[in-house]
C-alpha cells in the first residue's frame, strides 16, 4: 500500500512537492452551474481573479486572536507577492458579521471582495428550495446552503494563495479542497510559474498552539497528524505552510499522532509510536492473521 501510494502521491518526506491529485481531478470533473457561475462573476465585479482567498471557520465565535493571526498571514503573503497594485482578497466565512467587521481593516492595504447573497439578484437566490436549516447554523452560518457553493468556486479563483483561519480547527476540509482547486487553476493559467508559486497557509493563534494543536482532530484533518509529541507548543501565533495533499498514516515520517489516535489505530493492528512510525513486520503479521483461507473446489 505504501509503495502504491508513493507512486500516486509522491514521497512523504517532501510534502510541498507531492502532486496536487485532488485539485487536478476537481479541475476536470467539477464545474459550477450556470447560476453559481453568474454569482461568482457578480462577486468579482467584472474584475480580475483575486490574488488571495481567506477562509475563516468561526462557528459563530468572535475570536480576536484568530483574526489577528489571519491578518499576520495575509500581510506576509502580500509582502511575498510584491504586487504593483493593491491585492484583491476574497473573504469567505461561516460568520457573515465577521466579514463586515474585518473588511475595513483589510481595505487599508487590499481590495476586499465578498459574496453577499442578500444583495445578489440572480436566479439562484430566488430558488425557494434553498433554505436555511437552523440546526446547522453553528457549522455553516445563517446563509442558505447554495451560498457555500458560490464561496467555494469564488475562493478557488485565487491566483497566489489560500489562507485558512479558524476559531478551533484550522486547515479544514473545505479550505483544503479550495486550495487544491485554486492551485490546479493557477497551474493551468500559467504552467511556467504560477503553480510553483501557489501557497496554502494555516494561521494559528496562541490558544491553539499552547497545548500542541490538540484540537486539530478528525481523520481527514491536515494538521491532525502533527498534533502530538512533535507539535510546536506555546507560540503566540503561526503562519504555517500547509501541504495541499496531506500525508496519510502510512507515510509515517515526521508524523506525530495524538494518544487517542494511537489507540484508535491499534484497533486496526497498527502500532504507531509518538513519532508516527510503525513496525512493518508487525503490520504484515496482523494482516495475515486476519485473512480467511478460501478453498476452491472444481465441479465436474
Amino acid at each position: 500500500m505504501r509503495i502504491a501510494a508513493s507512486n500516486l502521491f509522491g514521497k512523504s518526506d517532501d510534502l510541498q512537492h507531492r502532486p496536487n491529485v485532488f485539485g487536478e481531478l476537481m479541475r476536470l470533473l467539477i464545474f459550477p452551474s450556470e447560476n453559481i457561475q453568474h454569482a461568482v462573476n457578480w462577486a468579482l465585479k467584472g474584475g480580475a481573479d483575486p490574488d488571495i482567498a481567506l477562509h475563516m471557520r468561526m462557528l459563530m465565535n468572535r475570536s480576536i486572536r484568530a483574526v489577528q493571526a489571519a491578518f499576520s498571514c495575509i500581510r506576509k503573503s502580500v509582502e511575498n507577492l510584491k504586487l504593483m497594485s493593491k491585492p484583491r482578497i476574497i473573504l469567505v466565512s461561516d460568520n457573515p458579521s465577521l466579514v463586515k467587521d474585518i473588511a475595513p481593516d483589510l481595505n487599508q492595504f487590499a481590495e476586499v471582495l465578498h459574496f453577499d447573497f442578500k444583495h445578489f439578484k440572480g436566479n439562484t437566490s430566488g430558488n425557494s428550495n434553498f433554505h436555511t436549516l437552523d440546526f446547522r447554523t453553528k457549522d455553516w452560518g445563517t446563509a442558505p446552503r447554495w451560498v457555500a457553493f458560490v464561496d467555494f468556486f469564488l475562493a478557488s479563483r485565487a491566483k497566489h494563495a489560500v489562507i485558512s483561519g479558524a476559531h478551533r480547527r484550522v486547515g479544514t476540509t473545505f479550505a483544503q479542497l479550495v486550495a487544491a482547486l485554486a492551485a490546479a487553476n493557477s497551474l493551468e493559467e500559467d504552467r511556467s510559474s504560477a503553480g510553483s508559486n501557489f501557497t496554502f497557509l494555516s494561521s494559528f493563534q496562541s490558544n491553539l498552539l499552547r497545548e500542541g494543536l490538540k484540537n486539530q482532530i478528525g481523520w481527514g484533518h491536515v494538521w491532525n497528524r502533527f498534533a502530538g509529541t512533535l507539535s510546536c507548543h506555546s507560540q503566540s501565533k503561526q503562519c504555517a505552510r500547509t501541504p495541499i495533499l496531506p500525508p496519510a498514516w502510512w507515510d509515517g515520517l515526521w508524523q506525530s499522532p495524538i494518544p487517542r489516535d494511537v489507540n484508535r489505530m491499534e484497533a486496526y493492528g497498527i502500532h504507531l509510536s509518538g513519532f508516527g512510525t510503525f513496525d512493518d513486520n508487525q503490520l504484515h503479521s496482523f494482516c495475515s492473521s486476519r485473512k480467511k483461507p478460501v478453498l476452491t473446489i472444481p465441479l465436474i
